[in-house]
């Protein structure tokens, strides 16, 4: 687990939780230090984040270990996501993410931005940096969404959208601006 400067007081208290927990003597009067020292660092990390600074929340923001939106979509949905893929022009666009899901009996439409959690993972879904094909797929499934008369829940987690020339080539800001209309 990867903590920020400002977890530091997180970080030591989770060093003595791992000493605990290691420890051979599992007893009673060690289940309830357990137990108390999960309570200690839930009400640390509650009290360092109801008073975060400007930058601490930026890190916070950018924190390595954060969840994304498959992450979210599956937890929201109870695994009963249905993934779908391609604009119908040129590619599937791994940056973004979109499907079906359910919560409570109910069908949602899900699109998000997928940045990936290793460096692998990260190249392949292009830092979460949408191509044309990312925008037109998420505009592809609002529109699939409104013809079924279903809710779109969008997850936004993305540094914008991929920088380089093939994308103007292919009409990025075409894209973009195709999607702004649709969505307004």
């Amino acid at each position: 687990m990867t903590f920020l400067d400002f977890e530091e007081p997180i970080r030591l208290l989770c060093e003595q939780l791992e000493l605990l927990k290691n420890n051979e003597l599992n007893d009673a009067e060690n289940e309830q230090k357990i137990i108390a020292l999960t309570e200690k660092i839930k009400t640390t990390r509650q009290e360092i984040y109801a008073h975060l600074n400007v930058w601490q929340r930026i890190q916070a923001s950018r924190h390595p270990d954060r969840p994304y939106s498959l992450y979210y979509i599956d937890k929201i949905t109870q695994s009963s996501f249905l993934e779908l893929h391609g604009d119908r022009h040129f590619r599937d666009d791994k940056a973004i993410v979109g499907g079906f899901g359910n919560i409570e009996g109910k069908t949602y439409m899900f699109i998000g931005h997928q940045k990936g959690v290793n460096t692998k993972m990260r190249q392949l879904r292009n830092f979460g940096m949408p191509n044309p094909e990312g925008y037109r797929k998420a505009l592809r499934l609002m529109q699939l969404a409104e013809k079924f008369n279903k809710p779109v829940v969008t997850l936004i987690d993305t540094p914008g959208a991929y920088p380089g020339e093939e994308a103007e080539q292919r009409g990025q800001g075409e894209a973009i601006a195709r999607n702004l209309m649709a969505m307004a």
